[in-house]
């Protein structure tokens, strides 16, 4: 599939079968991250896999896991982040961003669903886990077969904005 199809193919899925991963697809994602571009090449990344039924229940204390059978914890160590020089922006987030991103497009070509969320309580996460205090847990992401299959490619020109709404050219206009 060509890459601009897997990423319209790409959806969030929040339902998903109690139907264990396979050890080679979790493994293909896993990879996925693993060669997935960061800032200097630091590769800031701890990723917990989570797949034991009691452990997916720590999860669930942070937050709801839409009955997903394997959640990847994707933490970064702060000691390994590239910090801007000019404001002391941190390229961390951008990091987990772009590694959850390759997992998650990986994921959808294996047939397996994702939802990547921010929206937790990493000092669960942090306790429940035994997480040291310089590693930060940044998002949860989470992976299995689809409940419901998957959303229509061709959804995109109903629910994305036209470029011409979210893309300048040579300077900053008003939109």
């Amino acid at each position: 599939m060509k890459f601009l199809d897997l990423a319209k193919h790409r959806c969030t899925v929040r339902a998903f079968t109690d139907e264990q991963i396979e050890q080679e697809k979790l493994d293909y994602i896993l990879e996925a991250g693993r060669v997935a571009p960061t800032a200097c090449n630091k590769q800031p990344q701890c990723i917990i896999v989570v797949r034991k039924p009691e452990n997916i229940c720590k999860v669930e204390k942070a937050y709801k896991t839409f009955g997903s059978p394997c959640i990847l914890i994707i933490c970064r160590d702060t000691r390994e982040a590239l910090i801007r020089p000019f404001d002391n922006k941190c390229s961390g987030d951008l990091d987990i961003g772009i590694i959850a991103d390759h997992m998650m497009l990986a994921a959808r070509e294996t047939g397996i669903g994702s939802v990547m969320v921010g929206l937790f309580d990493p000092a669960i996460i942090r306790k429940e886990f035994n997480i040291p205090g310089y590693i930060e847990p940044t998002a949860l992401l989470m992976l299995g077969y689809p409940k419901h299959g998957f959303l229509a490619p061709d959804r995109h020109t109903k629910m994305r904005k036209p470029l011409e709404d979210t893309v300048m050219f040579e300077k900053y206009t008003d939109i």
